[in-house]
């Protein structure tokens, strides 16, 4: 019962650093000529991809940091690190470099399906943020719980692109500047409260 009761926290956190509302004019802009078989099929392929790796990391991120000598500990201080200075960018009202850089304009149509691995998978979806968020968060509760609560988020950003165009023109541009400096609110605290984790498990003279 405890982890059913953390999916809204999870949701949230994962809602925050995904951004999918301030994503849709990205998303519109990388599949503007193509017809909606294929941005339908772009939207399954990038989220498909980035579920799975979000997913690897959740479950493995644990071993894959301690092949290389990676302390948990650190990971979470610069997850937190690199989540709030997202959130910081976003509050500003702009896409920060650290999640994603990119030209969201193609230049044929031999690229319609490429964009859903690059840029849109990794790292617009799946980027240094959201995999350091997959993995405090799975240091913190339920694997599963945090695996599902992705699915779920993946579930709606395609409904969001898919049906994107109508609804960007439903918010209105001033709304999604509302959403997106909200988000960076939310990620920066996030983040803040990630990096004390991470140091009072560096120096437990802080506990």
């Amino acid at each position: 019962m405890r982890d059913l009761a953390s999916i809204p926290v999870v949701l949230m956190a994962f809602f925050a650093i995904l951004n999918p509302i301030g994503n849709l004019p990205v998303f519109i802009s990388l599949t503007a000529s193509d017809d909606d078989k294929v941005s339908h099929a772009v939207a399954r392929k990038a989220l498909t991809i980035a579920t799975i790796i979000v997913i690897l990391f959740t479950f493995g991120g644990k071993e894959i940091f301690t092949l290389f000598g990676i302390d948990l500990a650190a990971l979470r201080s610069i997850g937190g690190i690199i989540i709030a200075i997202i959130g910081y960018d976003m509050l500003k009202g702009k896409s920060s470099s650290l999640q994603h850089n990119v030209d969201p304009k193609h230049p044929n149509l031999e690229q319609e399906m490429s964009v859903a691995i690059t840029p849109l998978a990794m790292p617009i979806l799946a980027g240094p943020g959201t995999i350091a968020t997959a993995m405090n968060l799975a240091n913190r509760y339920n694997p599963l719980i945090v695996a599902f609560s992705f699915i779920l988020l993946a579930l709606l950003t395609y409904f969001l692109f898919v049906y994107g165009e109508i609804i960007v023109k439903k918010l209105g541009e001033n709304m999604l500047a509302v959403i997106t400096r909200l988000m960076g609110l939310i990620l920066a605290v996030i983040g803040t409260d990630m990096l004390f984790a991470g140091l009072k498990a560096a120096f437990k003279i802080l506990n």
